[in-house]
């Protein structure tokens, strides 16, 4: 018999709608029921993709014993984080500090029944004792004994559990900017750097991709050779899936080669741009291969008909983490012709012991030079041969059973990916990758905004949930990008739109951002989220999209909130710069608006104007208005057409004289 998940919006949510305990989702029934029973809640936050979710699921919510003592201590509260990341970010935080331990995924909670407060909690618990952790059952058991035997002792700890939450959130106080601030992080990144392998720190390696964006564009060839040697590494190991594109959450080891399988799509989203942004300096082929095989990936697997982008692939099928991945070099051997073997052997490690659980995992052990030199053929000649071979696995490994799929649709993930694939498009001159990311954001726009609102999720049909900072901001974000490269009226509404709601809706009077809105439900505090997480700071994200559209519009007041919103946030930026790379970005962009020029004319002179722009690296934001377009807002329609193109270049709210020169465009706009 199903639980009352089954009707859940959220597919991780229903994986669990079959099991034994009396779950309930997060939902003012299951907090009252709480309330009124006296009973604490055991609250459990995961995602669909999430393995040792699985893990947890199958040894203990699945197990009939272990269910009937939830049901009798406890009101089982299950939360998908991806859903409701106020909740996961907060009650992440929570345990942290109670445990003084990191946190992860399943997380465990035991909060009191009335104002939910964590009092006890972990991540994985087994279901009998091992690795120096107790059965999952003897927390059960011990927790609620505790809970019922130290009241007085119970209300001190949530006192100050809540007390340093509140310190945590409460707005920082701003600090002068120390001299030398980029060269310290430079430096700091540096000594973690992994020179042979790329990459920071060791195992487990994750991308980074914040801080390798943020690398990227400084002007500094150690911090570029940084970012683009980690993006080479990864595109040659394992954590890149070469028989069907895109890229894995992380890697197990140090060397990119064993990944936690899973695909998210905010990895692929960020890492996209990154890829076509280092090609485009190097025009390395094996970057531009892992940035063509993650729109390949993203747009064949994870873009739903309507346009809009699913969330996830889960690491595991039919119970095994990786199955749908790896391979034997008797099942490649049959798939590929016999001559081209010992080059794909040499080149993927088929040729040495296997590297997960008696199974091969494809990764570039050897270089293509190695390769080449190893077989004394060209380079050439072995891309094309290894296209063909990747091509014949991929056709086996489509008639596997595959992961499971999450479904949902997030509209900050959405976001990031129509980003990604704009500046990808623009930088690798792919139309079509262009025209998938304004399908997405059309559905965006369709079915997650209501006219005045966005909503977080879309799932079975339906938006649902108040939407988050991430979500404006980082829609913000990409209609100014659409527009650069599409203007359209409707859309530039759309944006002001969002701008207007990050103002009126998580604007802080005493300066800074909230994470969740005025009219949100009431949490044990209101998060306000600085530093960058598996996604950038959407709070840097606001900052710098209300800064760009303020000054095109010429909206002071957005000016003046992204300039209060980064001085609000200057003391935890200081503290710990190389976690807030996002609004080291954004601090730039505050003190030193991009120029922004506006392009007025007709097809195909503008086409040109715009294009000569794009070819010369242009850093500034660059829209492109027919003469025939009207209803435009003052601060664009006082720049009207002149002649066949004409283009203004303004920087804050100062304009140069008109350049009606298509030559002395091209030079004004290499230099901006």
């Amino acid at each position: 018999m199903s639980n009352r998940l089954a009707e859940a919006s959220s597919p991780y949510l229903r994986q669990h709608a079959d099991n034994p305990v009396d779950w309930y989702p997060w939902d003012e029934e299951a907090l009252r029921e709480a309330r009124d029973s006296g009973r604490p809640i055991l609250l459990s936050i995961g995602y669909a993709a999430c393995h040792w979710c699985h893990v947890m699921a199958h040894e203990s919510f699945e197990d009939p014993a272990t269910a009937a003592l939830m049901n009798r201590l406890y009101v089982n509260i299950k939360v998908d984080r991806e859903e409701r990341p106020d909740l996961d970010k907060l009650y992440q935080t929570a345990q942290m500090l109670l445990t003084q331990r990191g946190g992860g995924w399943p997380l465990t909670l035991f909060l009191t029944p009335d104002k939910r407060v964590p009092f006890f909690g972990g991540t994985y618990f087994p279901p009998e004792p091992r690795h120096g952790l107790p059965a999952f059952s003897q927390i059960l058991e011990r927790v609620a004994e505790w809970y019922g035997e130290h009241a007085e002792e119970l209300t001190k700890q949530n006192e100050s559990v809540c007390a340093a939450l509140q310190q945590i959130h409460q707005s920082p106080q701003a600090v002068p900017w120390p001299e030398g601030l980029e060269a310290d992080v430079i430096e700091g990144l540096a000594r973690s750097f992994d020179a042979r392998d790329g990459g920071f720190g060791g195992a487990p390696k994750f991308a980074r991709p914040t801080q390798l964006q943020w690398l990227q564009q400084q002007d500094n060839p150690r911090a570029q050779h940084m970012a683009t040697h980690t993006l080479s590494c990864m595109a040659e190991g394992g954590i890149q899936d070469h028989v069907g594109g895109g890229f894995y959450r992380y890697s197990v080891d140090a060397h990119w080669m064993i990944p936690h399988f899973e695909k998210m799509l905010y990895d692929q989203a960020l890492l996209l741009p990154l890829y076509a942004e280092a090609w485009a300096r190097t025009e390395s082929l094996s970057l531009r291969t892992a940035a063509a095989g993650i729109v390949s990936f993203v747009t064949r697997e994870l873009q739903d008909e309507s346009g809009g982008f699913y969330s996830s692939l889960d690491a595991d099928s039919e119970g095994e983490e990786g199955k749908f991945y790896l391979w034997t070099p008797e099942e490649v051997q049959a798939l590929i012709p016999e001559e081209h073997y010992p080059a794909f052997a040499f080149r993927f490690g088929l040729d040495r012991p296997a590297n997960f659980e008696g199974r091969w995992h494809l990764h570039g052990f050897r270089t293509m030079l190695e390769t080449a030199a190893n077989t004394k053929q060209p380079v050439e000649e072995l891309q094309g041969m290894f296209e063909q071979d990747l091509q014949s696995l991929f056709e086996a490994r489509s008639a596997r059973v595959r992961p499971g799929l999450d479904d949902k649709m997030l509209t900050s993930w959405n976001a990031l990916m129509i980003r990604g694939l704009i500046l990808a498009s623009r930088q690798l001159g792919e139309p079509d990758w262009f025209r998938s990311a304004a399908v997405a954001f059309d559905f965006v726009r369709q079915r997650l905004w209501d006219g005045q609102r966005l909503k977080a999720s879309f799932s079975q049909g339906k938006a649902h949930l108040n939407a988050y900072l991430d979500d404006y901001a980082f829609m913000l974000e990409a209609a100014l990008l659409l527009l650069q490269g599409r203007w359209s009226n409707e859309n530039l509404e759309f944006a002001e739109q969002l701008a207007g709601v990050i103002a009126d809706q998580f604007a802080d009077p005493d300066g800074g951002l909230f994470f969740t809105s005025h009219d949100h439900e009431e949490l044990l505090v209101r998060p306000r989220l600085l530093a960058d997480d598996v996604a950038p700071s959407g709070c840097a994200a606001a900052c710098e999209g209300l800064i760009r559209i303020g000054h095109l519009l010429a909206r002071s007041e957005w000016v003046e909130l992204a300039e209060r919103t980064l001085a609000s946030a200057q003391g935890a930026i200081v503290q710990a710069p190389q976690e807030h790379a996002r609004f080291m970005e954004t601090r730039f962009v505050v003190e030193q608006p991009p120029a922004q020029i506006i392009l007025r004319g007709n097809e195909p002179e503008l086409g040109r104007w715009k294009s000569a722009a794009w070819r010369g690296g242009l850093k500034a934001d660059c829209y492109a208005i027919r003469e025939d377009m009207e209803d435009l807002p003052p601060a664009l329609q006082d720049k009207p057409a002149q002649g066949e193109a004409v283009a203004y270049v303004c920087i804050g709210p100062t304009c140069e004289e008109p350049i009606r020169s298509f030559d002395a465009f091209k030079e004004r706009a290499q230099a901006s």
